[in-house]
């Protein structure tokens, strides 16, 4: 595990360094939430019922502008194809990239999506349910999302490609999670939808790994 968490502090350091790309998220997320009120108005009731899907919307649009960034750098100094033709464990390595961009580029997303709940003026079982929902379904983001970046790796317009990737295969998590916090706005139990996204998360972190290392030695060949 000592490797593991080498790599895993290296990228959250690399990550932390540039603050550009992590400001950049925070903004959009910001803008994109902030305007939804604007456009609806001031009907509270209106604001409630459209607010989770307007957070988790927006956690989803910022997400993908960090995507591209995950492995770039590594592929334009050349250390990533000295990672594939050297390091054994390469789906570990890839794992902790996800985690580091969960950590550095999502966490605080999820921050900013809980001052965003007090904008839509959400109840606080709506909020704890919005919450515990990113915390479930964004690492699917992070996983899903590091194995676009490793297939659009070097190509010219990657980040449209990716999105057109990514997009789809988030849809699940975008409903489910938005669903967790209507049914809580509305006195609704959300265990199935909470067991839903663990699901997905289980499985993105036991299949995406071994995905974005057979992505990248593919694209590096």
């Amino acid at each position: 595990m000592t490797p593991a968490l080498a790599i895993l502090r290296r990228e959250c350091l690399r990550l932390l360094r540039r603050s550009s790309q992590l400001v950049q998220p925070l903004i959009f997320f910001s803008l994109i939430a902030i305007l939804f009120p604007f456009a609806l108005g001031q009907q509270t009731e209106l604001l409630r019922q459209t607010g989770p899907a307007a957070v988790w919307l927006s956690v989803l649009l910022a997400t993908t502008l960090s995507l591209e960034d995950i492995f770039r750098s590594d592929f334009e100094d050349g250390s990533l194809e000295q990672c594939i033709i050297t390091l054994d464990a390469l789906p570990l390595a890839c794992a902790m990239k996800s985690l580091a961009h969960w950590l550095t580029c999502l966490v605080p997303l999820i921050g900013m999506a809980l001052l965003m709940s007090f904008v839509y003026d959400l109840t606080p079982d709506a909020r704890r349910a919005l919450i515990s929902a990113l915390l479930l379904g964004t690492p699917v983001f992070s996983l899903v999302g590091t194995v676009a970046s490793a297939l659009t790796v070097g190509v010219r317009g990657g980040a449209l490609l990716m999105a057109l990737l990514i997009l789809p295969l988030y849809i699940p998590v975008l409903i489910f999670g938005a669903s967790a916090v209507h049914h809580a706005t509305l006195g609704l139990p959300t265990l199935g939808e909470h067991y839903f996204l663990a699901g997905l998360a289980v499985l993105a972190a036991t299949l995406a790994p071994f995905a974005t290392a057979a992505g990248l030695r593919a694209r590096l060949s």
